[in-house]
């Protein structure tokens, strides 16, 4: 190496140093930070979470560490919650403390803190509640938008009797038929399966889950509402998005599983078939009556654990937490796979197993530790109509196709294919036989 490239690249490295040695500096003056493993210069904790798994590196740093560390994501200083009694106290005992969305690279540079998911204040207060009421008015819990997704069910039944029981992916079909519910209330209507458009936007909807593992026009010139065209247009972006691939990757995830244990799936079938019968199709009244085929759900949900770490929440001023003081503007990331995976409430957690849901009576059990949806103030604001869809799609599918897989079901793999923001499911091709 020549002697001025050899000195520029010691240059640099000894800026480097320095920039971090000050911004470390700089932490220890704002307070009593929880422990967490040391950093590198520039690039943080990066190597150390830079994993194919990153739930149990997240695991094990929570056990080494306890209920709240710190780590960095490069430059940026975050605090992990770890367990279920942290993030209890945080997003429930405390939720005004900790109710500020956190920094997301990506999100703040797409989204600019407009919609409902990324933004804070009172912004974010007011699209939360104008979303909620208009997510009610316009049937959510209510028997319209059940009718919409058995509506749904149907296109989607037709799809699958059109395979022929040839082996398929269902990984578009599950976004088209979750994709056209959220459509339908956003829009006022759904897209047929073949629409090129839809399609394509449901292909970008995919991608960017894996990137990341005119009445209201009325009140454009006023400048303290916060009811723009560009945060509506944002907040139903984020209900589009965040209303397919949940439900969607849920889905798909839940069915490879049901193939890896054939003998849950005919159990599930058993109870439909009690329950429901041949004669008509299954309706959320049914779900009181059906304890294991919700337990089976429920089960799917926490070992799947699609979002393991939640979005980032924030601090808006110095906050005492526990022993420590986490400092003004801190990202806090709640570790929601530690809560789905604790073994005091769950026995085997890393075993698939619908008894984590039933009393020995064989009644539903509900659990307080059943976090899929975040916790708090910022819970999804679509978990109800997330919780029917599954619940619909899952037993009309199961009423009237036996689903079987390519390969023997011992050779199926659960583990993620990414793991990281979100958990996505291995690519797999199934075969539907009718009943």
């Amino acid at each position: 190496m020549e002697p001025l490239g050899a000195a520029s690249v010691f240059l640099t490295i000894f800026l480097s140093c320095l920039v971090f040695l000050a911004a470390w500096r700089r932490s220890l003056k704002t307070g009593k930070l929880p422990p967490g493993p040391a950093p590198l210069p520039i690039l943080g904790n990066a190597l150390q979470l830079k994993t194919n798994n990153l739930c149990q590196t997240l695991q094990e740093l929570g056990e080494k560490y306890g209920p709240a560390f710190t780590l960095h994501f490069g430059a940026e200083r975050v605090v992990a919650l770890y367990g279920y009694e942290a993030i209890k106290e945080a997003l429930i005992d405390r939720g005004e403390e900790f109710v500020a969305r956190g920094s997301l690279p990506i999100a703040d540079k797409l989204n600019r803190g407009l919609g409902v998911i990324f933004s804070n204040g009172e912004r974010w207060k007011q699209l939360r509640r104008f979303t909620l009421t208009t997510l009610r008015n316009f049937g959510m819990g209510k028997k319209s938008i059940e009718e919409r997704i058995l509506e749904e069910a149907q296109y989607q039944l037709e799809m699958f009797r059109d395979t022929q029981e040839r082996p398929f992916d269902p990984t578009v079909l599950f976004s088209l038929a979750s994709s056209n519910i959220i459509s339908s209330i956003v829009f006022g209507t759904r897209y047929e399966y073949d629409d090129k458009r839809f399609l394509m936007l449901i292909n970008f909807i995919n991608d960017n889950f894996k990137v990341l593992s005119s009445p209201w026009g009325q009140e454009k010139n006023n400048e303290t509402s916060e009811f723009t065209i560009d945060n509506l247009v944002m907040s139903a972006v984020d209900l589009f998005g965040a209303g397919t691939e949940t439900t969607s990757s849920t889905l798909r995830y839940g069915f490879l599983i049901l193939l890896k244990y054939p003998e849950i799936q005919e159990k599930v079938q058993e109870e439909i078939d009690c329950i429901v019968g041949r004669a008509r199709y299954p309706c959320m009244a049914d779900r009181g009556q059906m304890p294991y085929t919700d337990a089976v759900i429920h089960e799917i949900q926490r070992f799947i654990s699609l979002i393991p770490l939640t979005l980032p929440h924030a601090v808006l001023r110095d906050t005492p937490f526990r022993q420590y003081v986490i400092p003004k503007g801190t990202t806090i990331y709640p570790i929601l796979s530690s809560v789905l995976y604790d073994s005091r409430e769950f026995p085997n957690p890393k075993e698939f197993d619908p008894r984590h849901f039933l009393n020995n009576d064989g009644s539903f059990r509900k659990s307080d530790f059943f976090m899929p949806f975040s916790a708090g103030k910022r819970i999804c604001a679509g978990e109800g109509l997330a919780r029917m869809e599954l619940f619909l799609f899952f037993t009309t599918i199961l009423q009237n196709f036996t689903l079987k897989p390519l390969i023997h079901p011992k050779d199926i793999d659960l583990t993620p294919q990414l793991s990281s923001f979100g958990n996505v499911p291995r690519p797999y091709q199934l075969c539907a036989l009718p009943r």
